[in-house]
């Protein structure tokens, strides 16, 4: 299997969508993309985990409110793997600005707020790998053969 179809990248599906009923929706539609899920759980963010993930806006005015809102519900975490899956994912999630998120995408459907916009994606195959580490520990990623890639990509992608 070539080491594209290895790329990972991670997701969080955030408190308003716990809330809202819509992870089942959440994950059915990187699963319908043909995408494999390699690693999920739910856990609660704590301080330290939330400055380290959001260090790029944490000493902003406005991360005390993102951080009360990301331990506000207990989150779904989890790594996606397949074929260029950051870029993938970034499509079907949609603009970080939901209400301009486009039509199709999961903000788009779901979502009307800059951060209560129900998921996190990560933004490159650099800053993926980092915030999977972030998250999972080595034993919680799975590998495993996916029969449906004959059905997903051309024989040359797997």
């Amino acid at each position: 299997m070539p080491e594209g179809l290895k790329e990972r990248t991670l997701i969080l599906i955030k408190p308003d969508a716990i809330q809202r009923g819509l992870m089942g929706q959440i994950m059915q539609r990187f699963e319908q993309k043909g995408l494999k899920l390699v690693g999920c759980k739910m856990m609660t963010l704590d301080e330290a985990v939330l400055r380290e993930h959001y260090a790029h806006i944490a000493d902003k005015p406005f991360f005390g409110g993102l951080a009360r809102f990301m331990q506000s519900t207990p989150v779904v975490v989890m790594c996606w793997e397949g074929l260029e899956v950051v870029d993938a994912v970034r499509k079907l999630t949609g603009i970080t600005k939901a209400r301009e998120a486009e039509a199709g995408s999961i903000r788009g459907d779901f979502a009307m707020s800059q951060a209560c916009n129900v998921i996190h994606a990560s933004d490159s195959p650099e800053n993926a790998e980092l915030e999977v580490s972030r998250f999972f520990k080595e034993d919680e990623i799975f590998g495993y053969d996916k029969s449906e890639y004959t059905h997903v990509y051309a024989e040359d992608e797997r």
